[in-house]
């Protein structure tokens, strides 16, 4: 029986995000380090003067609308400078996601607030690139996928010179996604080997800046966090979650020691829409899971 590949969507942000996290934990990656410096193509963009921990916890201050109602919002500018496609004619925008990327403009202060902009992770992504001397799609192969055991190959979308999307390119099958899961669940161990430093997962569950994420108004996740391209429920059970657009995701309790991978096609291209449902339902396996135990 031939195995489905299905697109992650934004599940992808959380493998780049750990990646970032990954060579913070390594000491290849300072996460105060300003993107400008780092990637002088960005300096005089609103990334320039950014720290990578800002990207890691999407933090920045950027002119950009993800809201995928609006016409005129940045993102439709953004994935026409992405397509891998021949330009229609008279296009003079930009041609790839690292053209996009410098022309972005800053918009209110970075640290301020937390933003969910994908732009985000494509710049972490070029970030990692660059430190590395590797694509997310070669370093995310080499340290996790094929160490997995996985069953399939990945595949990532690329623009039309190969970048890879790392905000949202991602297509897997369901099982290898679960043990994505199961290493990050085990802070970086997987039969048997140690593939990262713990340090990478604790962060992440020690999640990001709270007052910032408050700030931004998420109703179905309160007293939530962001950090790593991971959310932070904070909830009794410490869970944290890698989420898609549609509601694909990697949902992770440490305390019923449980992973649940979920593809989905939502119509509603946000979580909000199926959180109220979802996030009870992910509780209450994770509490029976716990009880059985007992």
């Amino acid at each position: 029986m031939k195995l489905a590949s299905i697109g992650a969507m934004s599940v992808t942000k959380s493998m780049t995000g750990l990646l970032g996290e990954i060579l913070v934990a390594e000491g290849a990656l300072d996460e105060e380090a300003l993107v400008g410096d780092i990637l002088p193509e960005l300096a005089d963009s609103a990334f320039g003067d950014a720290t990578v921990q800002q990207l890691l916890e999407m933090t920045t201050g950027l002119a950009y609308s993800e809201d995928y109602s609006d016409p005129n919002a940045e993102i439709w500018a953004y994935n026409a400078a992405a397509s891998p496609l021949p330009k229609p004619e008279g296009y003079s925008g930009p041609r790839t996601y690292y053209e996009y990327l410098a022309t972005v403009q800053p918009e209110g202060e970075h640290g301020q607030v937390f933003g969910y902009k994908t732009i985000n992770t494509d710049a972490l992504g070029w970030v990692i690139a660059r430190t590395t001397g590797e694509s997310v799609t070669s370093l995310l192969s080499s340290r996790i996928w094929q160490r997995i055991g996985a069953e399939q190959d990945g595949y990532f979308t690329v623009d039309s010179i190969g970048t890879p999307f790392a905000g949202g390119g991602l297509s897997a099958g369901l099982r290898d996604m679960a043990r994505v899961g199961q290493l990050v669940l085990s802070e970086g161990v997987i039969n048997g080997e140690r593939l990262f430093p713990a340090a990478a997962v604790e962060r992440i569950r020690q999640g990001g800046d709270r007052q910032a994420f408050a700030a931004a108004g998420y109703r179905t996740l309160p007293g939530g966090s962001y950090r790593g391209m991971w959310w932070s429920l904070h909830n009794d059970h410490g869970a944290f979650a890698a989420r898609g657009v549609h509601g694909q995701t990697i949902y992770i309790d440490p305390t019923a020691e449980m992973v649940i991978v979920r593809f989905a096609s939502h119509p509603v291209a946000g979580n909000a829409a199926n959180d109220p449902s979802s996030l009870p339902a992910y509780q209450a396996v994770a509490e029976y899971l716990l009880e059985k135990a007992h």
